[in-house]
């Protein structure tokens, strides 16, 4: 698993870039595994798949320290294996057991994990811009050498949260970045059909804060841009809106069928440009990956997702008398 106790100045050795193929192979699989079951009955509700969006989410987190936090989405599993979660108990919460993050609660799309730094995966577009504004503000005013990260997909864009959270966050020249994982479609809608500007980076400029474009399929190039934005963060000096270009493979939810929004050709050339592809060319290319050793972290990732389903299908569900456990009111 990658430390997160790392600083931004230090290179990436070649083990630590092996940890982060290791981290995107765990996280795909995951997601890959989780539709199975979906398919299959044994998980119920909803679920969105990360698919193709395992760079930004395991390059951006590669650039936090343990003591960091971070804010999902309702895609969000990805990020929570990135910050340093447990596959068992996100896989536990997802069938809705008591050994899940959220006690069997929270589900998908709520669940949160507070000791590694995760603020919760959000059911809400843009629901969790607030959030991590509210806690970049809290480690500010607490005097915490801390960043916050908030991932937003491209949809969230059109929603005022997102304007008001990163206006405040300018203003205030808070410890957050902005991570825009734009997968080019909100639900079935081409971000071209709706906002006039081709670059969500460049509209950083009308908060007076950095904008940066980022292959989000190329984890070492995430890594690189976001480093920087956290260090500009820690350093005081306020937030950065980064924009990792990416894509999902799966539909925006179980029960899309992907058509007719998206053509066969389209799917195909970003297929060409799949994360794990591109760094496992540049691990090749570079002497530091073989055929043999990629086969074994695959079959690494199978059997410990594998261990993770077991878990879950094996732990007990909530008793009645939890209804009324861990409440504000």
């Amino acid at each position: 698993m990658i430390s997160a106790a790392r600083t931004q100045s230090e290179p990436m050795s070649p083990e630590r870039r092996i940890d982060l193929l290791r981290l995107m192979l765990l996280a795909r699989r995951f997601d890959e595994r989780l539709m199975e079951l979906f398919g299959q009955g044994l998980i119920t509700g909803t679920a969105h798949a990360a698919c193709g969006q395992e760079a930004s989410a395991v390059g951006v987190c590669a650039a936090l320290r343990g003591t960091d936090q971070v804010a999902s989405t309702h895609r969000g599993h990805a990020h929570l294996l990135a910050k340093g979660g447990c596959p068992d108990r996100l896989m536990a919460e997802l069938f809705g057991k008591r050994t899940g993050y959220s006690k069997g609660r929270g589900g998908s799309q709520h669940v949160a994990a507070y000791e590694i730094g995760f603020l919760g995966s959000n059911g809400i577009t843009a629901g969790g811009l607030p959030i991590a504004t509210g806690a970049a503000l809290a480690a500010q005013h607490r005097g915490l050498d801390s960043v916050v990260v908030a991932f937003l997909g491209d949809g969230a864009v059109g929603q005022g949260a997102f304007h008001e959270a990163i206006n405040v966050g300018a203003a205030w020249k808070l410890p957050i970045v902005y991570v825009c994982e734009n997968n080019l479609y909100a639900m079935g809608t081409a971000v071209a059909n709706t906002s006039p500007v081709t670059d969500v980076a460049d509209r950083a400029a009308g908060y007076g804060i950095p904008g940066a474009v980022v292959d989000g399929q190329d984890v070492d190039a995430v890594y690189s841009s976001a480093s920087k934005a956290v260090e500009r963060a820690r350093s005081g000096d306020g937030p950065t809106l980064l924009e990792c270009k990416t894509y999902r493979y799966f539909g925006h939810s179980k029960g899309d069928a992907e058509r007719p929004y998206r053509s066969r050709d389209e799917e195909r050339w970003w297929e060409q440009r799949d994360p794990i592809r591109v760094l496992t060319g540049h691990l090749r290319g570079q002497g530091l990956l073989t055929e043999e050793q990629e086969t074994a972290l695959r079959e690494e990732a199978a059997e410990r997702i594998e261990r993770a389903v077991r878990f879950a299908m094996d732990s007990p569900k909530p008793e009645p008398a939890d209804a009324t456990s861990d409440l504000f009111a």
